[in-house]
C-alpha cells in the first residue's frame, strides 16, 4: 500500500471540508425533532424517578398541564444513586454508563432537549480520532483510508442520526471503535519484532495496550450489553489469525477479556436477575412493537449508511438506490478480501457479520423496527471497507477508470450531504419510531380551542405521552388514567382527543358520554380520536 502512503492537497482539503460539514450538521437544529418515545425514557432515568412514581403522579386521572412532566424528565429533587438504582430496577438491559454521564452534564447545563442532545453531539466528535486509529492499524497508511473514512462517517446519514439521539448509541460507537483499535494494536505489538532485548523494551507498552483493551471492552460492556457480541467477534478474529492455537496473543487476549468481563459481572449478575424474574413472572406485558420482513429491512438499512431522506419503504427511489449501494458495498467486500492480507479483512468481515448474526437468524417472521441500532458495529465494518476501496481507487493506474471512481466518490459525497441537509431541518425521522407522527397529532391539537387530551399507560402510550407534551401548547390539558378507566371529564373542554385507545376503552366512553368518536390521525403505531360534541360536553 505504498501508494496509500501520501494523499494529495486536494483530497486533505475535501476530508477538512466534509469533516467540519459533518461537525456543523451534529450541532445544527438539535432541539427541532420530536423528543422521541425512548429519549423520554433517557430524560426518565437520568431523573431517578421510576415508571411506577411517574404513572402514580401523572395517570390517577385527574387533570394536568405540561409543566407536570418536567419533574421526571431531567435532574429534579433525586441524585445520581437513585439514576443507577432504577436502571437496576426496572431497565437493567441499559447498563448504567452513558445515563451517569449524562446526569452529570444535565447538572451543569440543564434539562432542555439541546443540553441532552449535545452531549451525544460531542460525543459523536470522538469518533473521527478513533476511526483514524482503527484504520492506522488496519492499513499502516497516515492518511489517505483514515481520512476518507473520516470523510464517510462525517457524513454519514446513520451516524448522524445516532449523533443527535439522547440515547447511549453513538457513546457505544465510540467504545467499539476504541476497543478494537486497542486489540489490534495489542496484537500487532506482540508479533511485530521477535528479538527478545526489543521484546523487553516494549513490554510495558504491551502491558499499557492490553490494559487499554480491558478497560475499554468493560466501558462497552456498561454503555451498552450487545456489546458481548462484538467481544464475541473479537475472539473469533483473534482465534482465526492464531490459527486456533493457544499461542501468547491468544493467552494474553483470553486474560484482558476475562478482564473486561469481570468488570462487567456486578451488572451482568443484576440483568440475570431480572431475566429470570421475568420468565417466572406471570405479568408479561407486550409492548407494540413493528415487525419488517428482514432481507428489506437489511437493504434499508445498508442503504442509510451513505444516503437518507426518510422515503417511505415502497418509493421507487428506494429500489435504485439500494441497488446502487449494495453493489458498491459488495465489491467493496469483495475487493477488501482480494488485495488485503487475511489479518484485516477477517477483522472487518467478523465485525460486520457476527453481531448482526443474533438479530438475523431468529428473524423468520420479520425482524423489529426498534433494532437499527443494534447494527452499529455492521454500520461500521462496511463503512471501513469502503473506504478502503474509494482511497484505494483514487490512486488506480488508469486514468479512465480514476475517472469513473472520481465520478462515484463525488455521488457518494453529494448523497451523504443532501441527506444530511434533509435530516437537519426535518422535524421528525425515522428513528423517531412510535413517535414519528407526534408532530403531526401536536398541531392537530394545538389548533383547537380549549382541548383536553385523554390517554391511558398501556404500551408505548405512557412514553408518547411525554413525547407530546413536548409539542403541546400550554392551553392543552391532560387527563391520564391507569389501566383503561373511564375517565371523568369536567367541564369546560371543547376538544376531546383520546389518545390510542383500545376499541373497548372507547366505545366505553362513547357510551357513557353518549357520543361518537371520530379519528383524527392514524399510522402504523397509533390512532387518535375526537370525542364529538354531545349534551353533555358542550
Amino acid at each position: 500500500m505504498h501508494h496509500l502512503k501520501i494523499a494529495p492537497s486536494w483530497l486533505r482539503f475535501l476530508i477538512i471540508f466534509l469533516l467540519a460539514m459533518g461537525i456543523l450538521f451534529r450541532f445544527f437544529n438539535l432541539d427541532s425533532k420530536v423528543y422521541s418515545h425512548d429519549e423520554t425514557y433517557t430524560s426518565l432515568r437520568i431523573s431517578g424517578y421510576t415508571r411506577t412514581e411517574a404513572q402514580n403522579k401523572l395517570f390517577n386521572g385527574s387533570v394536568i398541564g405540561g409543566e407536570s412532566f418536567a419533574q421526571f424528565q431531567g435532574v429534579n429533587q433525586k441524585n445520581l444513586n437513585d439514576t443507577i438504582m432504577t436502571l437496576a430496577r426496572e431497565d437493567s438491559l441499559h447498563p448504567p454508563l452513558y445515563y451517569v454521564i449524562a446526569r452529570l452534564w444535565m447538572e451543569v447545563f440543564g434539562n432542555s432537549v439541546t443540553a441532552i442532545r449535545s452531549l451525544s453531539a460531542l460525543i459523536g466528535l470522538l469518533v473521527f480520532p478513533c476511526v483514524y486509529w482503527l484504520c492506522r492499524e488496519l492499513f499502516n497508511v497516515p492518511l489517505s483510508v483514515p481520512g476518507v473514512a473520516i470523510a464517510l462517517m462525517a457524513i454519514s446519514p446513520i451516524h448522524l442520526v445516532y449523533a443527535q439521539e439522547a440515547q447511549e448509541y453513538i457513546l457505544w460507537l465510540v467504545t467499539i471503535l476504541l476497543s478494537s483499535a486497542s486489540l489490534l494494536q495489542a496484537m500487532r505489538l506482540e508479533s511485530q519484532d521477535k528479538d527478545e532485548v526489543a521484546k523487553e523494551r516494549q513490554r510495558p507498552d504491551l502491558f499499557a495496550i492490553w490494559s487499554i483493551y480491558a478497560v475499554t471492552l468493560s466501558i462497552s460492556f456498561y454503555t451498552f450489553i450487545w456489546s458481548g457480541f462484538v467481544a464475541v467477534a473479537h475472539g473469533i478474529y483473534v482465534m482465526i489469525t492464531a490459527k486456533f492455537k493457544l499461542t501468547k496473543i491468544v493467552r494474553t487476549y483470553l486474560l484482558a477479556s476475562l478482564v473486561g468481563f469481570l468488570a462487567f459481572m456486578p451488572w451482568i449478575t443484576i440483568v440475570m436477575g431480572d431475566f429470570f424474574q421475568f420468565l417466572i413472572s406471570a405479568d408479561k406485558t407486550t409492548m407494540q412493537s413493528s415487525l419488517m420482513p428482514v432481507l428489506p429491512f437489511l437493504l434499508m438499512q445498508l442503504s442509510r449508511i451513505f444516503f437518507d431522506i426518510d422515503l417511505s419503504s415502497d418509493n421507487p427511489l428506494n429500489y435504485l438506490v439500494t441497488s446502487i449501494f449494495l453493489t458498491l458495498v459488495g465489491y467493496s467486500i469483495y475487493f477488501l478480501c482480494l488485495t488485503t492480507n487475511y489479518k484485516v479483512w477477517v477483522f472487518l468481515v467478523t465485525l460486520i457479520v457476527v453481531p448482526a448474526l443474533p438479530l438475523i437468524l431468529p428473524s423468520a417472521r420479520g425482524i423489529q423496527s426498534f433494532s437499527e441500532p443494534y447494527f452499529i458495529p455492521s454500520y461500521l465494518g462496511i463503512q471501513v471497507t469502503v473506504a478502503y476501496l474509494l482511497a484505494t481507487q483514487l490512486y488506480n493506474w488508469s486514468a479512465s477508470r480514476r475517472r469513473i471512481w472520481h465520478i462515484i466518490i463525488a455521488l457518494v459525497i453529494i448523497c451523504g450531504l443532501i441527506s444530511s441537509k434533509a435530516n437537519s431541518q426535518a422535524e421528525t425521522w425515522w428513528n423517531k419510531g412510535v413517535s414519528y407522527g407526534n408532530p403531526q397529532v401536536a398541531q392537530i391539537i394545538n389548533q383547537t380551542t380549549r382541548p383536553l387530551l385523554i390517554s391511558d399507560a398501556l404500551g408505548n402510550n405512557y412514553g408518547n405521552i411525554f413525547s407530546l407534551s413536548y409539542l403541546l401548547e400550554p392551553k392543552v390539558r391532560f387527563l391520564l388514567v391507569k389501566n383503561q378507566k373511564t375517565p371523568k371529564i369536567p367541564d369546560g373542554y371543547t376538544n376531546v382527543f383520546l389518545f390510542n385507545p383500545s376499541d373497548t376503552w372507547r366505545e366505553t366512553i362513547e357510551k357513557k358520554y353518549k357520543s361518537d368518536t371520530d379519528i383524527v390521525y392514524s399510522d402504523n403505531y397509533y390512532s387518535v380520536w375526537k370525542l364529538a360534541k354531545s349534551p353533555k360536553l358542550r
